[in-house]
């Protein structure tokens, strides 16, 4: 293992960062944390062909938004850059013509047209091409032309490619973190291409020599780079270097746990796959969910803290994570997982901190200067309202009446709770409020009780009537706490507007 705990996070500019990409940075920013060490930033844009603008701007603020900045990467240069691909590549042709020296590699004229009749006629006999030691010598390369031959087709400027010599009848021993041994029969793998014919190499090749270069000590990765294992362990071998340690994290799976999550799962059944949104993808940021609550619900999908808990902060991910507890299996996406993590980071947060955010959104529902959007009255509010509450956005659905005077009043509630007596028991609750001076909840509930058992009335017929003129439901927190905070004039306003029109 190399000394100082280096991770690399490398995603391809080609869209937005996927919530499994998210994860990816996240782990490898958790064990770079854990062990005093870097974790950088690498981009990976040699497909220039698939390049999208924007991407990667994308991926440094999904980073940053979630709260697991990069310590190296681009706009943060230090002793191992450039971090992106496409200024590195003078330095790949360097490694792949290396490899040709040393007889691991080997270049390939085959075309395009070639190779695709090679496959048909493969699928025609109900086989599989694969480009290996059992066909290569057949085939238009390197190995089967002489040194003259290849010589003359460099030199003419033919296209061509690279390909690794994988050598056969060998046993590769391989070994992750997470899965364990992995042995492999070198005679299935075929000779993948390193480097392409418009001089740019594939991921494959700029993967391994960027990571040595990089002084990369773990490379921790999507389960979907464990088919590459055996090539890159073979280039580390073929260069004569060390190989950093390798784990392959498990895939996070669709909520019905068939298969991987993708962005169409969300779209099918409502909820975000995107950090952030991109175009017209809602991210979570956009759906009110906190970063917090991201990073939390991330770190459990395929992590085991190997205890009861499951609200950690960053520090405490940090201080628990171990690739030791990673699980081999793919971890079932679950979104309403998902929404009870917000909502715990919700009721953990302040009511000042609440109100903010509240405030924000309130100005686009009333006018600000109204009594009841006082600043210190909608830190009450949101007291009274926000357990109910998952995201920052339901806050005005649940307390919008705090606002506003009922424009209608709940059908089957009024059927139940409007009766022939009720308007007359409304008019004499009025002469009682406008008599009462102190307006305090503790004061109302006082006097309002004292009077309905004075009346020898039932609280039924007075409580549930009286909630239903004042929310126009029978919804919300305590009746007298709505009452003290929209005072006294609007509550005996509403009561007077029911009876008139009920």
């Amino acid at each position: 293992m190399k000394e100082k705990v280096r991770v690399r996070f490398a995603p391809s500019p080609t869209g937005p960062l996927h919530i499994g990409g998210v994860r990816t940075a996240l782990f490898n920013y958790l064990f770079a944390k854990k062990h005093d060490g870097v974790f950088v930033l690498r981009i990976e844009d040699t497909d220039q062909n698939r390049y999208v603008e924007g991407a990667e701007r994308y991926i440094i603020d999904a980073l940053n938004w979630c709260g697991i900045p990069f310590d190296e990467g681009p706009g943060k240069e230090a002793n191992y850059g450039p971090y992106r691909q496409s200024e590195r590549k003078q330095l790949y042709e360097v490694y792949a013509d290396t490899l040709i020296q040393k007889g691991k590699a080997y270049y390939a004229f085959d075309t395009a047209e070639k190779l695709d009749s090679h496959r048909k006629d493969h699928e025609a006999k109900g086989k599989t091409f694969i480009y290996n030691w059992h066909n290569r010598l057949k085939l238009d390369n390197s190995l089967s032309l002489t040194p003259e031959e290849v010589e003359k087709r460099l030199n003419s400027n033919e296209d061509y490619v690279i390909r690794f010599l994988t050598p056969p009848d060998e046993k590769l021993h391989l070994k992750d973190v997470i899965r364990g041994d992995i042995e492999i029969d070198t005679n299935i793998l075929d000779d993948k291409v390193l480097f392409k014919s418009d001089g740019m190499p594939t991921y494959h090749l700029a993967n391994i020599v960027d990571d040595h270069l990089m002084e990369i000590s773990h490379v921790i990765r999507g389960e979907e780079w464990l088919p590459s294992l055996a090539l890159h362990q073979q280039l580390y071998d073929a260069f004569g270097w060390d190989a950093p340690q390798f784990a392959h994290l498990p895939l996070i799976m669709k909520p019905v746990g068939k298969g991987k999550l993708s962005k169409r799962d969300g779209e099918k059944m409502g909820f975000p796959v995107f950090p952030l949104s991109w175009n017209a993808s809602e991210g979570y940021r956009e759906a009110g969910y906190f970063p917090e609550a991201v990073v939390n619900f991330l770190a459990l999908l395929g992590w085991n803290p190997g205890t009861e808990q499951e609200i950690f902060s960053l520090d405490e991910l940090v201080s628990n994570f171990g690739l030791e507890r990673v699980n081999r299996s793919g971890a079932r996406f679950d979104p309403d997982k998902t929404r009870w993590y917000n909502q715990q980071y919700l009721q953990g947060k302040s009511d000042g901190e609440l109100t903010n955010l509240f405030m924000s959104i309130l100005g686009s529902h009333v006018d600000l200067g109204l009594d009841c959007a006082r600043p210190d009255k909608v830190e009450k509010i949101v007291s009274l309202i926000k357990e109910r509450a998952i995201f920052v956005s339901d806050f005005w659905e649940l307390s919008d009446y705090f606002f506003e005077a009922p424009k209608s009043y709940n059908e089957k509630a009024v059927k139940k709770q409007w009766k022939e007596g009720t308007p007359d028991i409304m008019n004499q609750l009025v002469s009682l409020l406008e008599s009462t001076e102190d307006f305090s909840s503790e004061k109302l509930e006082t006097t309002i009780k004292t009077w309905i058992a004075a009346q020898e009335l039932s609280f039924g017929k007075v409580m549930p009537p009286l909630r239903l003129v004042i929310v126009g439901d029978m919804k919300g927190p305590h009746l007298f706490d709505i009452m003290a905070l929209i005072g006294k004039e609007e509550t005996i306003q509403r009561i007077k507007k029911a009876i008139s029109t009920l």
